[in-house]
Parts: C-alpha cells; sequence; structure tokens
C-alpha cells in the first residue's frame, strides 16, 4: 500500500496565483473538475488494460508533445463558491481518509465501512464529549491507530501525516491542519480501548470463519453433514530433576528398569491440520511410562470438541 507524506500546510499560500506553467509547477495547486464533466479521450468507456487519462468534456483534442498537467483524485466533496469565485471543498478531510489496500482489506473480511460502524457506536469521554465536529473524529483516530502497527518508528504526528496523505492540500471549506501529538493522545484516551478491542474480534471472527469454510487446504474427514476437523499431536521429552517424586509421575526412557539418569517429561502439542494453528498443549509421561498420554492429554484441552479427529500416532 502507498501512503504519501503531507506537510500541515493549507492548499495554496494566500497571493500565489498560477497563471503560467512555471507558476502551476512551483505551487503545486489543487485542481478542481467536476465529476461530471470527466470523460475518456478514448470515445469509449475504457477496458481493463487501458492506460489512459481521463480529460475534462469539451476539452481540444490533445496531440503529442503537447504539455499537459497530470492530476490524481484526492478526494470527491461538494463544491463551496465563495463570492470572489474561490472554489473550496465542503465536509471534512476526516470523511476522506482511508488506509487504502489495508481497509479493503478489512472490510473484505468483516463488513464494507467496518471501521466507520464501529466508530459511530463509540462513546468518547475525557476531554472529547459531544458530535460538535473537530480536527479528529473517532474513524480518523481508529484509522491512525491501527496505522501505528504498520509504522513503529513514527510518531503520532508522522501516523496523522500519512493516514490523511493529500487531503491536507485541498482547500477545504475551512482551514485545516494535521492534528498534533497532543489532539492524537487525547482522542485515543477518550476513545478507549473498547473500539479497537471490537475491530480485533470481528477481524478474528471473520478470519476463523475463512479458514472454515472457504480454506482451500481445509483438511477434514467424515462424510457430508458429518465432517471432523483434522488435527494432529506431536511430543518432546524434557529432562526434570531426578526425585523420587518425578520419577514415580513421569519416569524414563532408554532402559527398562527405568533407572535412566533423569525422569523425563512429554510435553503434547496438538495442531490444526488446516491452519497450522495450535490447539492445545499438555503433559504426560515419558514414552513408555505413559500409555495413554494422548487420551488424557485429549481431555485436558477443551478447545479439542467432539467434532475433531486426533489420529493416534
Amino acid at each position: 500500500m502507498k501512503f504519501y507524506r503531507a506537510a500541515p500546510l493549507t492548499a495554496m499560500p494566500s497571493g500565489q496565483g498560477a497563471g503560467d506553467d512555471a507558476r502551476l509547477t512551483g505551487a503545486a495547486p489543487v485542481i478542481a473538475i467536476r465529476a461530471a464533466d470527466l470523460v475518456s479521450p478514448a470515445r469509449r468507456l475504457p477496458a481493463g488494460g487501458d492506460r489512459t487519462a481521463l480529460v475534462v468534456a469539451g476539452t481540444p483534442q490533445i496531440r503529442t508533445g503537447d504539455q499537459v498537467v497530470f492530476v490524481k483524485v484526492v478526494a470527491v466533496a461538494p463544491a463551496v463558491v465563495r463570492r470572489d469565485g474561490r472554489v473550496q471543498a465542503g465536509g471534512h478531510p476526516a470523511d476522506h481518509a482511508r488506509l487504502g489496500a489495508l481497509e479493503q482489506q478489512l472490510d473484505d473480511l468483516a463488513c464494507p465501512g467496518v471501521i466507520d460502524e464501529i466508530a459511530a457506536a463509540a462513546t468518547l469521554t475525557g476531554k472529547v464529549k459531544g458530535k460538535v465536529r473537530r480536527a479528529m473524529t473517532a474513524a480518523l483516530t481508529i484509522r491512525a491507530t491501527v496505522l501505528m502497527a504498520l509504522m513503529p518508528d513514527a510518531d503520532y504526528g508522522e501516523v496523522m501525516a500519512a493516514v490523511l496523505g493529500d487531503l491536507v492540500l485541498v482547500p477545504w471549506q475551512r482551514p485545516f491542519r494535521v492534528p498534533g501529538s497532543k489532539v492524537m493522545s487525547t482522542w485515543r484516551t477518550a476513545l478507549g480501548p473498547a473500539p479497537l478491542a471490537g475491530l480485533r474480534e470481528r477481524l478474528l471472527a471473520a478470519a476463523g470463519a475463512e479458514h472454515r469454510d472457504h480454506d482451500s487446504r481445509a483438511v477434514l474427514v467424515g462424510g457430508p453433514g458429518h465432517e471432523l476437523r483434522l488435527g494432529s499431536i506431536d511430543g518432546s521429552v524434557t529432562r526434570v530433576p531426578d526425585t523420587p517424586a518425578n520419577r514415580e509421575a513421569f519416569g524414563s526412557t532408554g532402559t527398562a528398569d527405568d533407572s535412566a539418569p533423569y525422569p523425563q517429561v512429554r510435553d503434547l502439542l496438538a495442531t490444526d491440520a488446516s491452519t497450522r494453528g495450535t490447539e492445545g498443549r499438555g503433559r504426560a509421561g515419558a514414552p513408555g511410562h505413559d500409555a495413554h498420554p494422548v487420551s488424557r492429554g485429549v481431555h485436558r484441552w477443551p478447545a479439542l470438541g467432539p467434532r475433531q479427529e486426533l489420529p493416534r500416532r
């Protein structure tokens, strides 16, 4: 995914125009175009493999060698036209901030708009109360907190600049600057851990359901309607202090009369054959001392229900 760095400045300083090509290049202005006026220059709908930019309807034909300004879409928002002719964007930049491919993956796993849904149900406390629109929103706080996991060396200011990206360049109806570290900290405290915990639980549940229902590597046994998840158990032995109690409980290996130098504990690890995830872990006596380590171990793992088959080895 790509996040664009942005400085906390307004889109175009007052008094700085864009009358010629040189000023266009130096000022890096934001260009506003009506969405209804964007058309394909190929006079047909772009196909999947076409590589062409859109143009404004009515633009004279562009010829090879013409100097053309290529821009990318930053936001689609209602226009606000001032009396002096200035064109600004209505709304709030936080409403347009997204996490790119990461958020698309979240929406695909949980549901479309999962972050906005969780943010709408969140209750703010502390210094942030009410519904008054500020520099931050609950949804923007959640997105910035999620992004922090991908930017472990960044501070709050750098994370906010990354998640807002080029949105700070848009001439919004109300002047906007990237919120600082203090604002981010205040909003994280006001939001609390519950919304992020809820997002985590929904994603874990969705990932688990995806493994159960759509995993092409899923390993099941049994007929339709009676499928059993397949798992496996493997073990290793660990030496423990040579005391009578340990010898009685665990035994040892290598000798028929249990005269090995140290007793040994057998660790049993149960894994799911599809996800390779650990289902449970237990301990039993050394091989040869405990006649039924698998049976005793299964009873200790409530995660292994009656619908899971564990092959004996």
